[in-house]
This record gives C-alpha cells, sequence and structure tokens, in this order.
C-alpha cells in the first residue's frame, strides 16, 4: 500500500491509524511518501510508524504527486502494489476488493473507478469529461476512471513503465495511458469514495492543461500517427476547399492554399518520422 503525502497532517492524523490496522491486520506492507511537506506530516507519520516493519520515504523537497508514487513504486516488494490518497477518501475495504480482482482477472492494472460516487464540482468534472473524451478519441480507452487515485498494479510492470510517467498529477492519467499503449490488461472495478478528512485539494486548472500535455506526449510516444495524421488531413482539406473558388476562376493555387497544403505535408512527414523512432524505441525495450 503505497501513500503519497503532501501537507496532509490533518487527515493523516485521522486516516493514518485505520490504515496500520488494516495492514496490520491482513498483512500488507504500507510505504508513505512524505514529499516535502512544509506542515508536520513528516513528524506525524514517522510517531505512528514508530515500532512497526512500515517504510517511511521522505523527499527533502517537493517533488510533485508522481515523483512521490514512483518512490513508493521502486520501494515495493511485493508482487502487487495498490495507491491510495492520503486524505482520507479512499475506503480501506476496497483495497481487498481491488487485489482479490486482479489476482482473478489477471489484470496488469486495475483501476478503482468512481464513476457511481463523483461527488467532485460540476467545474471539475467537466474538466474530466474533457480529459477523458480527449484520451479516447487518441487512444483505445477501455476505463472510464482515468485519473482515479486508487490503482492496483503488476508491481514489476510499474517499475518498467513509471520512467515514462510525469512527476506532476498528470501522473495519474499517464500511467493508464502507458498500460493502454504497451498492451497490457487494463480493467476497472468499481469504488466509493468518501469526502476528504481535512485540507483542501491542490489539483487546479493548470493541473488539466499540464495533464492534456502529457496525454498528448504519451501519445507522440507510442503511436504518433494520431496525432499528426488527423492535422495533415485537416489542412490539406481545408487548403483544398479554400481553393475551389480560385480554380473555377482558373487562377490557379492561392498562396494561402499552397500554404496549408505544405504545412499539412510537412505534419504528415513528421508523423512517420515520429513513428519511425516510435517503433525502435519499441524494439530496444
Amino acid at each position: 500500500v503505497v501513500i503519497p503525502a503532501y501537507n496532509e497532517e490533518g487527515a493523516l492524523a485521522i486516516f493514518l491509524p485505520k490504515v496500520l490496522q488494516h495492514c496490520q491486520a491482513k498483512n500488507h506492507h504500507l510505504i508513505v511518501v512524505n514529499d516535502g511537506s512544509s506542515d508536520n506530516t513528516r513528524k506525524i507519520v514517522s510517531d505512528l510508524l514508530e515500532g512497526t516493519s512500515f517504510q517511511l520515504i521522505h523527499h527533502k523537497v517537493n517533488r510533485g504527486y508522481g515523483g512521490a508514487i514512483k518512490s513508493g513504486i521502486n520501494a515495493s516488494k511485493t508482487p502487487y502494489l495498490i495507491t491510495i490518497d492520503a486524505d482520507g477518501q479512499h475506503r480501506l475495504e476496497d483495497v481487498d476488493i481491488l487485489l482479490e480482482q486482479i489476482q482473478k482477472t489477471e489484470a496488469d492494472l486495475l483501476v478503482g473507478s468512481r464513476k457511481e460516487s463523483e461527488n467532485s464540482s460540476p467545474y471539475r468534472q467537466l474538466g474530466k469529461w474533457l480529459l477523458r473524451n480527449i484520451a479516447k478519441i487518441l487512444l483505445p480507452l477501455p476505463i472510464y476512471d482515468l485519473n482515479s487515485g486508487m490503482k492496483i498494479y503488476d508491481t514489476s510492470l510499474a517499475k518498467k513503465y513509471i520512467k515514462l510517467c510525469p512527476d506532476s498529477m498528470a501522473f495519474s492519467d499517464t500511467i493508464a495511458l502507458v498500460f493502454v499503449s504497451e498492451r497490457c490488461l487494463v480493467l476497472e472495478h468499481p469504488i466509493q469514495v468518501n469526502k476528504r478528512l481535512a485540507g483542501v485539494s491542490t489539483i487546479s486548472t493548470m493541473t488539466a492543461f499540464e495533464t492534456l500535455k502529457q496525454i498528448l506526449n504519451i501519445v507522440i510516444l507510442f503511436n504518433p500517427m494520431r496525432v499528426f495524421f488527423p492535422m495533415a488531413v485537416f489542412f490539406i482539406v481545408i487548403s483544398l476547399l479554400w481553393s475551389v473558388r480560385f480554380l473555377l476562376m482558373k487562377r490557379g493555387l492561392s498562396v494561402g492554399a499552397m500554404l496549408g497544403i505544405t504545412t499539412g505535408l510537412i505534419f504528415f512527414f513528421l508523423g512517420l518520422i515520429a513513428e519511425q523512432l516510435s517503433i525502435i524505441r519499441k524494439n530496444q525495450n
């Protein structure tokens, strides 16, 4: 069980004792990653973990949500690992449900889906909807809740793929996309979420833009023609439509149409080059 924590002293004081009891009862290993918190998170976690076999990883500076999870994944030694948030939103009974499901289905990644218990604001729901549908356009996406913080992984695969993911909040989305792009079995199972116990979320509009950028990065890395080909077709078709009236007037192609067609061809050949680089990378791995 990996818990990334940044300035979550209020929630962890309430939530972590319950996690400790659950992990001890179920014989799970626990790793808490203090991501350079400026409050009392480190002291609270240290005091609670003292005398146990559980592990605290401390970052001297804040590396980001993804950076904290990467540290926890790299330190994991069990066949499976699950990430849960430090704010107390995730139910501990769902940890065992997801573990049972990933063993039963032999999935490589199992996502805890909040589809039936979404309690975020309409603004955040709109942002998630946009990101989810953009991702679906660019990749065949078998899951609904792309950015759920509760995911259970095959540990060996997680360690292999995290190097392709960012250290930011976009980690949640991109790690799922990497598993999908690598033809791993990615499934989801419904979970229930509670309101955060204390503190405030650090997710903002800029987080959404960063996530969108990272989604494009992953798609270009694994399947670049899904990005470059539509752009090439768009510029060429628009340019040809624009040139119709000039052709009917027997004035030939306009400068604007030629520029658009050239731009489309540039995108197409860039896509071919990126596709070749993607194939080389896959063969090297």
